[in-house]
């Protein structure tokens, strides 16, 4: 079935309703005042005002940058939207919304998508803020991540696609081999059902995925073929020019270290409510040359390239800095200040977790007097197809009912049977009343009965409960077919009971729809990422 011929329903539940956030991300949505000194600027209107107002203080190399993301793109077809976005990148009343994400395999998640897709939603409501500015979604690859664990695979028709290589250090940095082939192969094989966006998914994954392409460029060619049309500029800061521009941090983190006592002092406020989310040390640097990143560590007046023979003295540490600024490539605590010193940002949009541990940086952010731009929650999407629709329906749940955990739905449903008829609880109420009132009255008589009464009522009460499990499994032996359209439903849109997003990647749902389903995500995405979206295909029968 085409696109054309199915239609889109959308609907929102508040993300704090959902269940799937922790207590600071939903207080962060909320606004609530424990977290107000550890951000900038209210997710809102009004806040996003003052963000604009204070950027503009701020100065950026825009001509570097402009140079930077030019040359890498060189041997791209770019297309009109993304042209005029990089040239807009040279003028000083241009800014830019960032989000960013490690090069996953094949993106990895659909979050990845909707973050990107969220840049631009919220590039387009700055614009209408401030019609004398322009503002740019910028994604920002997470190039010199080494979690080859987490980058290495992804997920499609049920199958997991991991990478075999002998390949180490920063992903990005690694290059397409025959193991990757070999997987991009099996890949194709699945890929269907055949029509327009099969074809044009075909030719993408194949440019991308060319032999030799780090992986760095081929998400950048993924990114570039599929959301080019939005305007969405790809930046990889592994750049020694963008690096040099950093020196002057980076020289300072390694040999006389500021941001752990600064984070930790955040941090220790934090989790006086609630639990800080990233982890710092005293050098927040690894170095990175040559299939190596690793973390640098002080060791008895010397620098160590943990898991590897490279030792720097004061001296020749002070050097390779000044050298090779490059070679250093920060953590998470220190990426996100790298990150806003080389790109004219009003807002960053992250996940839940990266919201958390940006509420550990604002104090960083002030010693260095870099700007810190306002953090937006990124937007939260399920995906459902017509057949899950039809489930959802047919288990009784509705969209807000549906982000309930599985053994949570069964347990209600099993415990409004039981209430209907099947219920103990008067009985368990009567052996609570028999504790007090038989223990006294046989205590009167004597007091070692009392002690025996309470043992014999125990024993009853174990036995009680042991009867109660009996009747919760004949409950949901009786109501099977109801548990098994709600485990049905929940395995498709909820599998693992996690959210589909940090579970499948945008492959299905791309060879469904199209670009309609870009189109359809960018139109509904809330600029503020505090509603979490529904998106509902279902055959259009008119």
């Amino acid at each position: 079935m085409s696109a054309k011929e199915i239609a889109c329903q959308v609907s929102y539940v508040p993300v704090q309703e959902t269940g799937y956030f922790s207590k600071l991300v939903n207080d962060y949505v909320r606004e609530d005042r424990d977290l107000s000194s550890f951000y900038a600027f209210e997710i809102n209107d009004a806040g996003l005002k003052k963000a604009i107002a204070a950027r503009k203080e701020f100065k950026t190399d825009r001509d570097l940058l402009h140079s930077v993301i030019k040359e890498q793109y060189e041997g791209l077809e770019l297309s009109e939207a993304v042209t005029e976005n990089l040239e807009r990148l040279r003028t000083a009343n241009t800014f830019t919304v960032c989000s960013a994400h490690q090069p996953n395999l094949m993106t990895g998640y659909l979050y990845f998508i909707y973050k990107i897709i969220h840049s631009v939603k919220l590039a387009k409501h700055l614009k209408a803020l401030d019609t004398a500015s322009d503002f740019v979604p910028v994604f920002y690859i997470g190039s010199e991540d080494n979690d080859f664990d987490e980058l290495g695979h992804f997920r499609f028709a049920g199958k997991v696609f991991d990478w075999k290589t002998d390949q180490r250090g920063a992903v990005g940095m690694m290059t397409v081999d025959e193991p990757l082939a070999r997987l991009i192969k099996e890949l194709s094989a699945l890929l269907g059902p055949s029509g327009v966006s099969e074809k044009q998914l075909r030719s993408t994954i194949a440019k991308a995925y060319q032999a030799g392409n780090s992986i760095a460029r081929a998400t950048r060619i993924l990114i570039n073929d599929l959301l080019g049309f939005l305007g969405v500029l790809v930046l990889d800061a592994n750049d020694a020019r963008l690096k040099r521009q950093f020196l002057p941090v980076i020289r300072e983190e390694v040999l006389r270290p500021k941001a752990f006592e600064i984070v930790k002092q955040d941090s220790d406020r934090l989790n006086e409510v609630y639990k800080a989310q990233a982890f710092f040390r005293p050098i927040n640097f690894f170095y990175l040359k040559d299939g190596l990143r690793e973390r640098i560590e002080l060791v008895h007046d010397e620098y160590v390239v943990l898991n590897s023979e490279i030792r720097f003295s004061p001296a020749e540490m002070a050097a390779e800095i000044e050298d090779h600024p490059e070679r250093f490539s920060p953590n998470v605590i220190l990426r996100g200040l790298y990150q806003e010193s080389i790109l004219p940002d009003i807002a960053f949009i992250g996940g839940g977790s990266e919201v958390a541990y940006w509420m550990q940086l604002k104090g960083l952010f002030q010693h260095y007097q870099v700007f810190y731009p306002a953090v937006v929650l990124r937007q939260s999407a399920v995906v459902l197809d017509q057949k899950t629709i039809e489930t959802q329906e047919k288990a009784g749940l509705d969209d807000r009912t549906m982000f309930t955990h599985t053994a949570e739905l069964v347990q209600e449903l099993v415990s409004a049977e039981k209430d209907a008829a099947w219920s103990l609880s008067d009985y368990f109420a009567t052996l609570e009343n028999w504790k007090s009132e038989l223990a006294d009255k046989y205590a009167k008589l004597d007091k070692n009965l009392q002690g025996s009464v309470l043992s014999a009522l125990a024993k009853a009460e174990a036995q009680f409960n042991i009867l109660d499990k009996k009747i919760n499994r004949s409950i949901k032996k009786g109501l099977e077919l109801r548990v098994d359209r709600i485990q049905n439903f929940k395995d498709h849109a909820f599998p693992n009971d996690s959210l589909q997003e940090r579970y499948e990647t945008f492959l299905p749902h791309y060879l469904n729809y199209g670009q309609s389903f870009f189109e359809d995500l960018y139109q509904h995405t809330d600029p503020f990422g505090k509603q979490f979206l529904v998106l509902k295909y279902q055959n259009n029968d008119e």
